[in-house]
């Protein structure tokens, strides 16, 4: 075929791919309308926190499950440093094989033990289980010790897209559900019986919980805190991570792939030359909630990637006791591309003051997508 030919047959191709692709664009809203969310029903909230009460233990023991190859680094981390602040259960990080669990977008951690060292040390199972989103959706390791751990009478509390890992397990099937806004239609495919509910941060039905988006697992551990040890508790925590409510309220028509998104996502992506590592030091009883919310929304704008550095590559122990592995040891960070955690600030206000920077280095719209990633209501 003449090289003209095939030439002109790619470009007619090419301008009709980008032709599509400008009517996807177009077809999508602008952007999301704001709205207040409505209150939670008291009877609700009441239903709520009484599905979540403990049955089992005095002092319930409570497994945060993480895939080795890849669990998301919010939903591992927040549930485990607010529930371990918390001191109201015993909090054991668990991987699904031996070795450290790579965290996404950034860290690595040494979990307390495997599936398989848990259930010889706890063979009644634990009180809840902990799901966070993970790369694969379909582990038959954690499957079957999901299925198994829900067996012994475990309340299983999917976090964001760790709704579609319980979906997998089939826990979900003929239940009410919510999930991250992005990954909706992947859960409904996982388990079709499930019925979605909109506008809630977080959905119980029998004895299997889920939650909206990254920023969820906040008002999640908070209820969880509440629901053992009373409301007291429960509020004496969310001033230590400024978090003024955790009910369930939540407007999900606020969350959707928008025009703005998607062309910020492509701009970014396509801004190749101008991306940018940078870097968070890891210091021996940090706050893992702060890091955890920081990395990840840095980790989210498309224009840098966060890695994790420290002076000893055994890496540090945080404020409630998790070992966080550095990913580069011994070297000092350019001061220019160092992010903090805001450690003189509460969690959540850490987070706010993140987007802000982000805002202020990459532009608002940046700030807005990454806000949109997170699910979380500015």
């Amino acid at each position: 075929m003449p090289r003209s030919v095939l030439s002109g047959g790619l470009l007619v191709l090419l301008v009709l791919a980008l032709a599509g692709f400008g009517g996807w664009l177009l077809s999508l809203p602008s952007e999301t309308a704001a709205a207040e969310p409505s209150p939670v029903p008291q009877a609700e909230r009441s239903a709520m926190l009484d599905s979540l009460r403990p049955v089992g233990r005095e002092r319930p023991l409570v497994a945060v499950l993480g895939l080795n190859d890849a669990t998301e680094t919010t939903d591992f981390l927040v549930p485990t440093g607010i529930l371990r602040r918390a001191d109201v259960a015993d909090i054991v990080t668990v991987a699904t094989g031996p070795g450290s669990v790579q965290l996404y977008p950034a860290f690595r951690v040494k979990p307390d033990a495997t599936i398989a060292a848990f259930d010889s040390a706890h063979p009644r199972g634990a009180d809840y289980v902990i799901v966070p989103a993970m790369s694969r959706d379909d582990d038959p390791t954690a499957l079957a010790w999901l299925r198994s751990q829900a067996e012994k009478g475990a309340r299983v509390i999917g976090i964001c897209a760790g709704a579609k890992v319980v979906a997998a397990a089939g826990l979900l099937d003929g239940r009410r559900a919510t999930t991250h806004w992005y990954y909706l239609g992947e859960l409904l495919q996982r388990s079709p019986s499930a019925a979605y509910v909109a506008d809630r941060r977080m959905v119980s039905d029998g004895r299997v919980t889920t939650t909206t988006g990254i920023t969820a697992s906040m008002p999640m551990m908070l209820t969880l805190v509440e629901a053992i040890a009373g409301p007291a508790r429960a509020g004496a925590i969310a001033r230590d991570l400024g978090v003024a409510r955790w009910d369930a309220r939540h407007v999900s028509g606020a969350f959707k792939l928008t025009r703005s998104f998607a062309t910020t996502v492509l701009a970014n992506r396509m801004a190749f030359w101008n991306r940018e590592e940078l870097g968070i030091r890891l210091e021996p009883g940090m706050d893992e909630v702060s890091l955890a919310l920081v990395a990840d929304a840095w980790s989210r704008t498309y224009r840098s990637s966060v890695t994790a550095f420290a002076a000893s590559p055994e890496g540090i122990v945080s404020m409630n006791g998790v070992r966080l592995i550095p990913d580069r040891s011994g070297a000092e960070w350019p001061r220019s591309r160092q992010v903090s955690t805001l450690p003189n600030r509460p969690p959540a206000q850490a987070l706010d003051r993140t987007l802000e920077a982000i805002a202020a280095r990459y532009g608002s719209r940046t700030a807005d997508m990454v806000a949109l990633q997170l699910e979380y209501p500015r």
